[in-house]
């Protein structure tokens, strides 16, 4: 998703990385190997699926391992040059050796050199559109669907790697531990939430995420079984890099705020979308409140007051969005 947002830098990456490593192909049916397609896809699977921690020599042959085999799968699949039916050993080989080739780090390698510091800045934009997906897909109408394992950073390939064991233990023991520093922290959750989004590689994150928005939905099952969907609009410097909408019920309403359009918003991608500095002159403007109505961000457990823009009761998205980068809104009664 993020690479869709800047197609420009994307096909000079794969035009620069096309030519460091096209010695690196070999002739098959009069034709190098793999074709641009086939090389575009590992290229954009291999930005995809690169961990965030370090691998030692065992790590990196499993990666490695990993991609032989997805590209084997992809390219057969596509049955262009070759098939599952009909396979092409001859390509099939190529592929293999050239996924090899290009992540050989025994000696130095352009390629990697280049690749590295691109796909660690759009890993960063991952993170928080992973985290926009999880808040959308719990706060909007219908039933949340949660793949097992994605509770925390899920880089996983097709099948496979899908059909790998979900290491419950650790997801258990992560889950204990945020639901243990919450409960001992009260309402200030700050200490917490600051380390989260330092931390934020580690996937704790969106696991704690998960876990709030969950127990918040559970506990007002009737806003999210009845309630209805209002879209909530922005104003002002940066609000086409926002999105929101609300949920209300009765007396009971929360508005879930998430930042869009995360790359062009962001010019360090190693900090988060936070603050001020940000978000600027940006406003939520509330569609069914008045001024000094109070909300929660169940997440942080700040209390925001509305006053009026424009004519209009709204929240500025640089407090909404000021210590973490998504949002549910509660709002309090009166």
């Amino acid at each position: 998703n993020a690479l869709s947002e800047l197609p420009l830098e994307w096909r000079a990456c794969l035009r620069r990385w096309h030519k460091l490593n096209k010695g690196k192909k070999r002739l098959v049916d009069d034709q190098l190997a793999p074709d641009r397609n086939d090389e575009a896809l590992l290229y954009q699977s291999l930005v995809g699926v690169w961990p965030f921690e370090s691998m030692d020599t065992s790590q990196y042959r499993v990666l490695c391992d990993r991609i032989q085999g997805y590209m084997a799968k992809a390219t057969r699949e596509a049955k262009v040059h070759t098939s599952w039916v009909n396979p092409n050993e001859e390509y099939d080989e190529a592929v293999h050796n050239f996924v090899e080739a290009i992540l050989d780090r025994t000696e130095s390698n352009a390629f990697l050199d280049d690749f590295l510091p691109f796909q660690a800045r759009m890993a960063q934009y991952g993170i928080y559109n992973s985290l926009s997906q999880v808040v959308f897909k719990i706060a909007a109408p219908g039933v949340p669907d949660f793949y097992q394992g994605t509770e925390l950073w899920d880089l996983s390939l097709v099948d496979p790697d899908n059909r790998r064991l979900v290491d419950f233990t650790v997801r258990k023991a992560m889950l204990g531990e945020l639901r243990k520093t919450v409960r001992d922290a009260g309402s200030n959750l700050m200490p917490l939430i600051r380390d989260l989004v330092e931390t934020r590689a580690d996937g704790r994150i969106k696991l704690y995420v998960t876990m709030a928005a969950l127990h918040f939905r559970r506990s007002h099952s009737s806003l999210f079984r009845n309630g209805e969907y209002i879209p909530v609009h922005a104003m002002g410097e940066n609000r086409d890099y926002t999105c929101a909408f609300a949920r209300r019920y009765g007396d009971q309403s929360v508005i879930a705020v998430i930042p869009g359009r995360i790359v062009h918003l962001l010019s360090d991608a190693m900090k988060p979308p936070l603050g001020f500095a940000v978000w600027g002159e940006t406003w939520i403007v509330l569609p069914f409140d008045q001024p000094n109505s109070r909300y929660r961000n169940i997440f942080t457990e700040e209390v925001l007051t509305s006053t009026i823009v424009d004519g209009q009761p709204a929240l500025p998205l640089a407090s909404v969005l000021g210590t973490f980068p998504v949002a549910m809104l509660e709002r309090l009664p009166d």
